[in-house]
């Protein structure tokens, strides 16, 4: 089984807003939701750039890690973002 397979990612829409996800394919992903077909959130807000990406074992690791980003304010955001 291929390791570190599982990403929790982070995109920038163009409003400024950010959008976390899971995937296991982060380029077929980012592809997917700049067409248009992504995510209802990201389709309106077109188009998304790639900000932050982190890989896992496990996909449940990765998920653990997407719902964890989700409950942070605006501000915890940036600084992961940031690499802080």
């Amino acid at each position: 089984m291929e390791t570190n397979n599982h990403a929790f990612y982070v995109l920038e829409c163009a409003d400024g807003s950010f959008y976390a996800g899971y995937t296991n394919n982060i380029e077929r992903r980012v592809a997917t939701h700049n067409a248009g077909k992504g995510a209802k959130y990201t389709k309106a807000r077109l188009p998304v750039t790639v900000i932050h990406v982190e890989y896992f074992d496990t996909k449940q690791e990765a998920l653990r890690r997407e719902y964890a980003f989700k409950q942070l304010t605006r501000k915890q955001k940036e600084k992961i973002v940031r690499g802080e």
